[in-house]
């Protein structure tokens, strides 16, 4: 079954390209490395170009060390450069790394959000969904990656809210951003509302764990079709909301940053970016960023902090703490729910993550709020 966000095909950004884009790994070789960069850079040659590593889950991140030509050290490129796009040879049925590649295109520029600098975004529009983008090396920075489990602190947490309020912000309320055909509204695509049906396997599989039962609620263990028409019931609270949109990252937890080494923090992988309202940033990066008992005492300070920033960056009509609250208890069954159908396999640790999701929706009475 496809995946895709919509059946709107934004055009390729290089109307000059005939080829497609490299579907594989073995296909990028200088020659070809060239010829894409050409279409931005039409001086700039890849003499040669060494792997460094090669990291492929979702979607695909190789790290080159490039020899350039004079013009492509004029242009700015790097020697180190992270190209992300899908050569695994599944999700093939996605349109995640097209959608990425669109807002690099699209959305950085119009932003003042620090980001990864990328330096090609490209995009097939023939329905497939690929997309390609050539980004700086960030190890190269000499900071660090965040990861779900790591150590926080409310300080920690309040300054990266500053951040998020920074995202949100840039774009808070703009005429682009419903303009925009190719960037999709929260909760309302296939990869968003039917993420339980899609991931319902992985989720079966922790439901069966002892270590998951331990602390999941008995209401749930009973019932476990309960978490899809509470996720019904999300979408359909989103769907009615009139506030002003902005700019979500969409999978916005510590694992999706990067740490500079002056205590920045970086958001990363935008391939679920959606137009919608920031709580559901807000609440997935909060709940899995603290651990219970700092979220039990400190959540709604940290949502007053962030609006507060939020307002201080000129975004107007931002809904007041008491809204912004109800809908801070909703957007806990967003994360629950991905969490939940996280196999540690793929690079973070699931159980701790759903043990402060799952406690947050008791503690802030999410399922009740929810569906009565």
């Amino acid at each position: 079954m496809t995946q895709f966000q919509s059946d709107y095909q934004e055009p390729r950004p290089y109307p000059q390209r005939t080829e497609k884009l490299p579907w594989k790994k073995e296909e990028i070789t200088p020659a070809r490395l060239t010829a894409l960069l050409q279409n931005r850079y039409p001086d700039v040659v890849v003499e040669a170009l060494e792997e460094v590593q090669f990291l492929d889950s979702h979607t695909s991140k190789l790290r080159l060390k490039l020899t350039l030509n004079q013009a492509g050290i004029d242009a700015g490129i790097p020697e180190n450069v992270c190209l992300k796009s899908n050569y695994s040879g599944g999700f093939s049925n996605v349109d995640i790394c097209q959608l990425e590649a669109q807002f690099y295109h699209f959305g950085t520029p119009n932003m003042s959000l620090p980001t990864v600098k990328s330096y090609y975004s490209d995009w097939d529009d023939d329905g497939k969904g690929h997309g390609i983008v050539i980004l700086e090396d960030l190890i190269s920075l000499g900071g660090k990656f965040g990861h779900s489990t790591d150590t926080n602190g409310v300080d920690k947490v309040a300054s990266a809210l500053e951040g998020m309020a920074h995202m949100h912000s840039d774009l808070w309320g703009s005429p682009l951003v419903e303009q925009w055909k190719w960037l999709p509204n929260s909760m309302a695509t296939p990869i968003d509302n039917d993420q339980i049906r899609i991931m319902q396997q992985f989720i079966d599989i922790n439901l069966a764990k002892p270590e998951y039962q331990a602390f999941l609620p008995q209401h749930y263990q009973d019932d476990p079709g309960k978490l899809q028409r509470a996720f019904d019931a999300l979408a359909e609270h989103e769907h009615q909301e009139t506030s002003p949109k902005c700019i979500n990252l969409g999978d916005c937890h510590q694992g999706n940053t990067y740490i500079k080494p002056d205590g920045q923090r970086i958001w990363l992988d935008w391939q679920l970016v959606r137009k919608g309202r920031p709580l559901r940033d807000f609440s997935y990066f909060t709940i899995g960023a603290l651990t219970i008992e700092e979220r039990r005492t400190s959540e709604r300070d940290l949502l007053a902090h962030y609006r507060e920033h939020l307002v201080a960056r000129g975004a107007e009509g931002v809904p007041s703490l008491d809204k912004m609250f109800d809908d801070h208890r909703r957007w806990v069954i967003y994360g629950l729910q991905a969490w939940i159908a996280n196999m540690d396999e793929w690079g973070q640790s699931g159980l701790p993550m759903n043990e402060r999701f799952f406690t947050a929706a008791e503690d802030l009475e999410t399922w009740k709020l929810l569906l009565g």
